[in-house]
């Protein structure tokens, strides 16, 4: 760090510590979870045109996706983590209809213990 002001020098190593933080934390969430963002993205991608449209029937690879995430979350931990992915992937989608992704898995005959909502705290989730 030479030709670096003592100043930048403590900038740099905050923000190194920070993502050293950050990434702990993601480890440790990925660890508990065993899920990740990728996969439950991945599960809900042939649900956009249902969730923006909120008319008709889901696509059957729709449910199929949501009969996945069902079955990976079984744990306080995992349905946390799903309901976390959900929130952000939903909160990406341009028009998204609340109403149909509140009811997304009623509509695929699938119970979720927790409801799907921008608005669900998932800390609360168990």
């Amino acid at each position: 760090m030479a030709g670096i002001s003592s100043k930048n020098k403590a900038v740099v190593l905050v923000a190194a510590f920070a993502i050293f933080l950050l990434s702990m934390e993601i480890m440790v969430m990925h660890a508990e979870s065993a899920i990740s963002c990728g996969t439950v993205i991945s599960d809900m991608t042939p649900c956009v045109g249902y969730l923006t449209s909120g008319k008709g029937k889901p696509a059957p690879n729709c449910c199929g996706g949501v009969k996945k995430l069902a079955g990976l979350a079984t744990t306080t931990p995992t349905r946390r983590a799903v309901c976390g992915c959900l929130k952000q992937a939903y909160s990406q989608v341009p028009n998204v209809n609340s109403a149909a992704v509140s009811g997304l898995p009623g509509a695929c005959g699938v119970n979720l213990p927790f409801k799907i909502s921008l608005q669900t705290n998932c800390n609360t989730i168990n």
